[in-house]
């Protein structure tokens, strides 16, 4: 009997089939190639012999230390990843590629290297795909050295900081401080207002935040005035400004210059820095002073702008004048005798007196609605914002509120029925009864000591509480009272008033 394989070999020889198996050594090399080919793919995660789709380059201004496969982001959004750095002299090109969700990237775009997180470790590119109204960037665009920014290298920092400049760091820092700190003697607190008076820089800074709110509306007002008049004039400002600083950059020297003088001044202000604080000391009183001249001068320029426009045709007659000095000289002598000028030079005499006592009133007067005012800004205006909280409350400021009052008891009195104005109020009844203290009993028409009252239900408490008349302290000035606390003591619900109670017998 033959075998199976001896029949298999004898059909193959018949039908002219050659044996086919495939080589181990073939199987292996087929192998390995599978394997590189997934091991490429699982490192590049790309295609061979393939475009990456959408790739732009960025150039930066240092050799950027950012590996292949970092991630490009937008908005911290990965939209896609960097292929290869290329050095490019003192500068470097990257490639990379953004997919369909961070498109368009418009010609104005922006990139900047940036850390990643501890965990993450290395850089990222951070795109800023620009603004909507320019123009895409084609592919393959590039992006100029203009419109990119790397993160600061720590050796960067060091080679910064060097000794030298580490210790004047340290100065500056120590004497910011110390500045910060100091408590001014009595001395150097002379001038100010008592507000600051015995605070340090750093309290003082402080307690100017009590006026931030006012001081931001201000510069609200003054950052929409920068905008301009027109559209563009802010970008013309800036435009212009940039060639400023260019030209100064072009100049080196000058510029250099220009820094060791202004290090020769500060060296000299410090100095003298005694002398400045003794300067500064005085300043106060001295804008004061100078506010009210400017205030007089300011009131004399009318009547000088109307004296000199009189005067242009004097001075288009000057020669003539001059000329004809003597005989003008001649008449002008009556003119100045008792008879003339004297007249008049007693009239303003008269008349000086009642101006100055006018002046002395209206610096009194200035004096009051400054005490006015920081009493509505620290007492009156924060009384009036607190929200009373209690069962009926709004959640409105109280000012609010009292407001509302008026506009509701005008809508009750209101004439809507045709029988003119009237309160209307309707009398409690029902089965309990209350009484109170009588304030002011009359004798032969109110001369009961208390009042009686039926109620539906028992009254809850009284608020505000009644209670004695506040003290009266005209020496302390209205800024320097505390704010009234208006959800406590007195204001908060006391005892009800009228209280339950039983009425005598009949």
């Amino acid at each position: 009997m033959a075998l199976p394989e001896q029949e298999r070999a004898r059909y193959r020889a018949a039908t002219g089939q050659q044996r086919g198996r495939v080589p181990n050594a073939v199987v292996g090399a087929l192998a390995a190639v599978l394997a590189l080919f997934g091991l490429y793919l699982a490192y590049t995660k790309h295609l061979p012999f393939t475009d990456h789709g959408y790739e732009l380059e960025a150039t930066f201004s240092n050799a950027v230390d950012i590996p292949a496969g970092s991630p490009v982001r937008i908005a911290g959004v990965n939209v896609g990843e960097v292929l290869e750095v290329i050095p490019d002299g003192e500068n470097s090109k990257v490639r990379f590629t953004v997919s369909d969700d961070g498109r368009p990237v418009a010609a104005d775009a922006m990139v900047k290297i940036r850390p990643r997180i501890f965990f993450e470790g290395s850089y990222f590119l951070d795109l800023d795909p620009g603004s909507p109204t320019a123009p895409e960037l084609a592919a393959g665009g590039a992006i100029p050295l203009s419109h990119t920014a790397t993160a600061v290298q720590f050796d960067e920092i060091l080679s910064a900081l060097r000794e030298p400049t580490r210790r004047d760091l340290g100065r500056l820092l120590s004497g910011y401080g110390t500045a910060l700190t100091h408590e001014p003697t009595a001395a150097e607190d002379v001038g100010f207002e008592d507000e600051v008076k015995g605070l340090s820089a750093a309290g003082a800074l402080n307690r100017a935040f009590d006026y931030g709110p006012r001081a931001g509306r201000a510069s609200a007002q003054v950052a929409e005035a920068l905008l301009g008049t027109e559209p563009g004039d802010l970008a013309g400002l800036i435009a212009s400004s940039a060639r400023t600083f260019e030209a100064v950059a072009a100049d080196e020297r000058a510029l250099g210059e220009l820094i060791t003088n202004w290090n020769t001044f500060t060296g000299a202000l410090a100095d003298e820095s005694a002398n400045l604080s003794g300067t500064f000391a005085e300043l106060a009183p001295t804008l004061e002073t100078t506010e009210r001249s400017l205030a007089e001068l300011n009131r004399a320029l009318p009547v000088v702008r109307t004296w000199a426009r009189v005067f242009e045709p004097a001075v288009a007659e000057l020669p003539a004048v001059i000329a004809a000095g003597n005989p003008w000289l001649d008449q002008a002598r009556p003119l100045l005798s008792r008879a003339e000028a004297g007249g008049l030079v007693k009239l303003v005499r008269r008349a000086t007196p009642d101006l100055a006592a006018g002046a002395a009133a209206g610096i009194e007067t200035s004096g009051q609605l400054s005490q006015l005012s920081r009493c509505t800004s620290k007492v009156l205006v924060p009384t009036g914002d607190q929200v009373i909280d209690d069962r009926f409350s709004s959640g409105a400021p109280n000012y609010r509120e009292f407001f509302y009052a008026t506009v509701n008891l005008a809508g009750e009195s209101a004439n809507f029925d045709g029988n003119g104005d009237f309160l209307r109020l309707m009398p409690s009844v029902g089965d309990l009864t209350a009484s109170t203290p009588n304030p002011a009993p009359v004798p032969g028409l109110m001369p009961d000591d208390v009042l009686w009252a039926n109620l539906t239900s028992d009254p809850l408490g009284t608020q505000p509480q009644l209670g004695k008349k506040p003290p009266y302290r005209p020496e302390v000035k209205c800024f320097k009272n505390d704010v009234p606390a208006l959800n406590s003591g007195p204001a908060a619900v006391g005892a009800p008033s009228p209280a339950p109670s039983t009425p005598p017998g009949p």
